[in-house]
């Protein structure tokens, strides 16, 4: 499957992302706004792979439409796109649940290269089949299904933080470099800025952790990357 779900209200822009990601073989289905591309995925919520959503758009913006399909499923994945350069735009994204971000403009094969990266990531997890648990002090991690538990309760995480948490639970007590982290999960060819390992850092231990100020599980090392404590 190779669906993907485009909310952009600005036709000429929207024409240009379905246009490109057409070329590249991709099933696209696009939204003149926030509230269309709701009700298109409200009808079929486990029928995209990835959803682009531009964040200024009328009836409802990118960061609300964000966040209400994330709630409704952590497996498909998110870009968001702004016009703006603010960082602070970047990290609410983030935060809400998007995987990655495109500032506009952006030219066709760098928004192809995101696009393919999140669908692999999303391919790769669907396709999971070894059963395979990894258990860290309270946390057990699933590989097949997927999931991490804290004293077996369920945490939700999006693909990408599994990801990472994955990653840092198969190195424990291992400085990790945040280029590491970056390569590992977003991919070698990945465009964006770095920074995005650190803020699914902050939203990793909102979930995890006690008291996400002072971590006891992921923590910091300083000036370098960051590390799983046990």
């Amino acid at each position: 499957m190779r669906r993907i779900l485009v909310a952009e209200d600005e036709d000429a822009i929207r024409d240009f992302i379905v246009i490109n990601l057409k070329r590249s073989g991709y099933e696209v289905f696009d939204a003149p706004n926030g509230k269309i591309a709701y009700e298109m995925f409200e009808e079929n919520p486990t029928g995209f792979d990835v959803a682009i959503l531009d964040i200024m758009m009328p009836e409802m913006d990118g960061f609300t439409l964000c966040k209400k399909i994330r709630e409704k499923s952590s497996s498909i994945g998110i870009i968001m796109l702004s016009a703006k350069t603010q960082e602070m735009d970047k990290v609410n994204g983030l935060m809400l649940g998007a995987d990655d971000y495109v500032t506009k403009p952006f030219s066709p094969s760098e928004l192809v290269a995101r696009v393919d990266a999140i669908h692999r990531r999303v391919t790769m997890a669907s396709q999971q089949q070894q059963t395979f648990e990894i258990t860290s002090g309270p946390f057990v991690i699933n590989q097949k299904s997927r999931t991490l538990t804290k004293n077996g309760k369920l945490i939700d995480l999006t693909q990408v933080e599994f990801q990472i948490m994955e990653y840092l639970l198969k190195n424990p007590n291992v400085a990790l470099e945040r280029s590491d982290i970056l390569s590992h999960v977003w991919g070698e060819n990945y465009f964006g800025d770095i920074k995005i390992v650190d803020v699914n850092i902050r939203r990793l231990r909102m979930k995890i952790e006690e008291d996400p100020s002072s971590p006891q599980y992921l923590t910091t090392v300083w000036g370098f990357g960051y590390k799983w404590t046990v």
